[in-house]
This record gives C-alpha cells, sequence and structure tokens, in this order.
C-alpha cells in the first residue's frame, strides 16, 4: 500500500510530500529505493539524506547489490571524504552523471548542485532541524519529498509540526 501510495505521489503532477512510518525492519529502505528507481526512469536525479556516515555506506552498498543489474549511477557522499572525491562527485551531480546519491549533511552543502533533482528521501527526519531539511528540499525546483521514520507519529501531529504532508504507515514486516 506504502508503495502505491508513493507511486501515484510521484506520478501526479502535484509534489510529494510524504512521511513514511514503520518500525526498524519493515521496509521503508526497499520502498525508498523503489521511489528511487520510478524517479530515475522518469529521468529525474535522487538524493537520500542520512544522519550518519555509517548509515550512510549501508544505505549505499544496499543500494548497489540491489540495483546492480540496472544501468543507474549511484554515489556516496559524505563528510569524511577526501576533496578531490568530494569535488568529482560534485562535478558529476552537476552535470546529471550521477542518478542517486547517498549522503549525510553533506548533501546540503552549498556548493552540491543538483542538474535534474526530482525526489529528496530523509532518513530518520527527525534527527535533521527544520533548517537542514529544508536546505535539502530547495536543492532542486520543487523535488518530491519523502521523509521516513521508525518513530509512530499520529497525523495531526505531523501535520502540525510538518504542514501539509501525507502520511503512509508500514503496519506489517514483508514477508523474508
Amino acid at each position: 500500500q506504502s508503495i502505491n501510495e508513493i507511486i501515484n505521489d510521484l506520478k501526479s503532477k502535484k509534489r510529494m510530500n510524504r512521511l513514511l512510518q514503520g518500525d526498524v525492519g519493515s521496509g521503508k529502505t526497499i520502498i525508498s529505493i523503489i521511489a528511487m528507481v520510478a524517479n530515475y526512469l522518469s529521468g529525474y536525479q535522487s538524493a537520500l539524506m542520512v544522519p550518519t556516515e555509517i548509515l550512510a555506506t549501508q544505505h549505499y552498498e544496499t543500494m548497489k547489490e540491489i540495483l546492480k543489474d540496472l544501468n543507474v549511477n549511484i554515489a556516496l557522499l559524505t563528510g569524511s571524504l577526501p576533496k578531490n572525491k568530494k569535488d568529482l562527485i560534485h562535478e558529476e551531480l552537476k552535470l546529471g552523471k550521477i542518478d542517486m546519491v547517498v549522503g549525510t549533511h553533506a548533501l546540503i552543502q552549498e556548493e552540491v548542485v543538483y542538474k535534474n533533482l526530482g525526489l529528496v528521501i530523509t532518513d530518520e527526519q527527525h534527527r535533521f532541524g527544520v533548517n537542514q531539511r529544508n536546505a535539502f528540499k530547495n536543492k532542486g525546483i520543487t523535488p518530491d519529498i519523502l521523509s521516513m521514520s521508525a518513530t509512530p507519529i499520529p497525523r495531526t501531529y505531523a501535520l502540525t509540526i510538518y504542514g501539509d504532508m501525507e502520511i503512509s504507515s508500514i503496519k506489517t514486516k514483508p514477508a523474508n
């Protein structure tokens, strides 16, 4: 159901602003990867921001493995990368050579420019401040926004905090 809600949002002319919530291990990451693939197939770049370098590396490795048979260019951008590697990723993002990027707050630095950013995803969104989340969504021209959290947030509370946001909840873990 969550995948269908997100894909329908991505297909609509209205900007997606959706919170995906579910327990740890419920499948939020795979759902975000499916959204990124749909975005890629539509010709746009995607960016996934996470709070730690360890989590960024885990997501990056997972994505590379899952998407190895697709002709998709995935990058990892974190603060600890050597300057020459960061500069190369910055250049490739600007030229549109990178389709999907996973990283920490390094994704929202001023020098990071995207050619065609269509989807921004924030994992553990509660660990980022309002200014960081705003800087991320403002990196593109009205990109779709997907936030993920393992902390259940009632709809009325979410609307108070985040504004006009749709909520998808994963209630059962996927098989296997």
